[in-house]
């Protein structure tokens, strides 16, 4: 997949095992402090585009890890689907979003045009990390 214009945007794991298309202009570009994002990551958040899950289209296989919260209940809050064979984050899929999911900036094929504009999980941001110019920060508890 190499399609990559101001509506299409492309993407890959490190291993090129799964590639994706993203159709469409997303809903939104997020920054997400929450320590969840930060163990998944390896850094101090994630970027994602936020869009509908019929805007993506995914060919190889993902592998996937529910989330259940702190607690480890019964409820999935978001199911981290991720490549087998490199281990590469693609997408989090946000069960209680109605069909929202969030991928992975970082695994774009051109990451050059992506510009945050919503930091959400500030609660979890690191003290020596800011951001400039986002329009909107949400905290959460």
């Amino acid at each position: 997949m190499s399609t990559d214009d101001a509506t299409n945007r492309s993407g890959r794991c490190l291993c090129g095992a799964v590639t994706y298309l993203v159709t469409g202009a997303p809903l939104a570009t997020v920054v997400c402090h929450c320590e969840h994002c930060q163990r998944q990551s390896g850094g101090p958040f994630s970027v994602n585009l936020i869009v509908h899950e019929s805007q993506l289209a995914v060919t190889g296989t993902l592998q996937t890890y529910e989330e259940r919260g702190d607690d480890g209940g019964d409820v999935v809050f978001v199911r981290r689907r991720f490549c087998g064979g490199c281990g590469a984050p693609i997408v989090s899929e946000l069960a209680q979003a109605d069909g929202m999911v969030a991928v992975k900036t970082g695994t774009l094929d051109d990451r050059s045009e992506v510009l945050p504009t919503v930091e959400v999980w500030c609660v979890d941001r690191q003290p020596w990390v800011a951001l400039d110019g986002m329009a909107v920060s949400l905290d959460h508890e």
